[in-house]
């Protein structure tokens, strides 16, 4: 299996998770799914950048825990050429640190997931319908077991 995977955390959130544990739950998701090669980039941030982006590509003027920005957008922060580019997961740390407290577990544990519901979504998985949200969140699980992290749950925003 061939995985390029960019990671990025701003300075002030690179205490709350590592660069090795958004791998961990990147490569386990790809994994769990069948991917056998591609590239994305993950880019943990404030919720001011998140919130911009919210804005300029999906309309909406809020901050959001994760983005997920799949190659049809062509405007990729890492692209290598040599294996699919999957695309580009941006992940609000403010609002991770919040969901994390809220659902009683760390911000580390909190962003991991929210790189697998990333990663999901690069995949094809969504959850406009209640079918497509139990096949997602039934994946999730899934992935959060075998990284370790079966008590995390998401949020019903995430």
């Amino acid at each position: 299996m061939m995985f390029e995977i960019d990671i990025q955390i701003d300075e002030p959130f690179q205490n709350d998770v590592t660069s090795a544990q958004l791998m961990q739950a990147a490569q386990q998701s790809l994994s769990a799914c069948g991917a056998t090669e591609g590239a994305l980039s993950i880019l943990v941030t404030t919720a001011e950048a998140v919130q911009a982006l919210n804005r300029q590509f999906r309309g909406v003027d809020a901050p959001t825990d994760v983005l997920s920005f799949g190659t049809e957008a062509d405007d990729g922060f890492f692209a290598p050429q040599d294996v699919p580019y999957l695309g580009d997961i941006v992940i609000a740390a403010p609002v991770a640190r919040r969901q994390a407290a809220a659902m009683g577990h760390t911000p580390a544990a909190e962003m991991m997931l929210l790189t697998i519901h990333g990663v999901l979504h690069l995949l094809g998985y969504d959850h406009h319908t209640p079918a497509e949200k139990n096949e997602m969140w039934r994946k999730q699980a899934e992935i959060l077991t075998a990284c370790g992290l079966a008590h995390v749950t998401p949020t019903e925003e995430a």
